[in-house]
């Protein structure tokens, strides 16, 4: 089984839109690990089948009856999560400090739902993703039980392929997204940032050996960056495996729920000729 994840080293570089074209260029299981923002639904408009709770925090819970009010959990609390001998559930940090210093063994830690893994069928088929609820934390684990999920449901349904949506960044879920993959593809555009976004996120598919390629989007709304994009990739030996130029109709495509290969004939070739270079690439490993 090849696993292929699009990252990018900030948001909005077109990396949802790309992993939305590519559903309808092969069969696929595809993911969205940006468990804190997911969109690719929006796309793909899944039907959910499964709702699996994810409990990757845990938080503290005082039981007034044993309690003797000493104050020993409140001090000790570097959060502030808990006053009158109450716990605030949204400011625990789920640490157990409290529970070491309770003299009498009042406080127990219990697990507590940080978020949902969906499970869905789309037009394109299978679709895994998650969503953490509001300012929790723990991304890193649901990212990783979604690519869990998404290998359970490709070996039952004798698919040879996941391709991730990851989330924006260099951070914990970025890393739970591309480690032991098989390919990166990097979304870069051409802006002031753009070659020390795209470096970052290739340092990262560079320390956990993973084969990286990049795409240029909207590569001629500054075709000299687009320039120097191109001659550092060449300097490193990394191939550039598209230009996409910018065109509205991307949005608009969005708009109306659909990806571009369904959308526009012109632009479809174009993502045909990407996934061919990328097909090529994994049947190669």
């Amino acid at each position: 089984m090849k696993q292929i994840v699009v990252a990018s080293g900030k948001g909005g570089t077109g990396k949802t839109s790309i992993v939305a074209s590519f559903a309808s260029l092969t069969k696929a299981v595809f993911t969205d690990c940006d468990v804190d923002a997911p969109n690719l639904h929006l796309i793909l408009k899944p039907e959910i089948i499964e709702k699996i709770p994810y409990e990757g925090m845990e938080v503290a819970e005082i039981n007034e009856e044993e309690c003797i009010k000493c104050g020993a959990c409140q001090k000790a609390c570097r959060f502030g999560a808990i006053e009158n001998f109450m716990v605030t559930e949204e400011k625990c940090e789920g640490c157990g400090v409290c529970m070491l210093v309770c003299p009498v063994n009042a406080i127990e830690m219990k697990k507590r739902v940080n978020g949902y893994v969906h499970v869905a069928n789309t037009r394109f088929g299978e679709f895994v993703y998650g969503l953490l609820i509001p300012g929790e934390e723990a991304s890193g684990k649901l990212v990783a039980l979604v690519r869990q999920k998404a290998k359970e449901i490709a070996e039952r349904k004798d698919k040879n392929l996941i391709i991730i949506d990851a989330p924006a960044g260099i951070g914990c879920p970025v890393i739970a997204s591309l480690s032991g993959t098989d390919l990166a593809v990097i979304i870069a555009e051409p802006t002031m940032a753009a070659i020390h976004d795209m470096e970052r996120i290739l340092e990262v598919a560079e320390h956990f050996k993973v084969k990286a390629v990049v795409c240029i989007n909207k590569y001629d709304i500054n075709e000299e960056m687009t320039k120097k994009i191109e001659e550092y990739c060449r300097e490193r030996g990394i191939e550039i495996i598209g230009k996409i130029p910018f065109n509205r109709k991307f949005t608009e495509a969005m708009v109306k729920g659909k990806n571009i290969v369904e959308y526009d004939k012109e632009l479809a070739d174009l993502m045909k000729e990407i996934w061919k270079k990328v097909e090529d690439m994994i049947s190669q490993k």
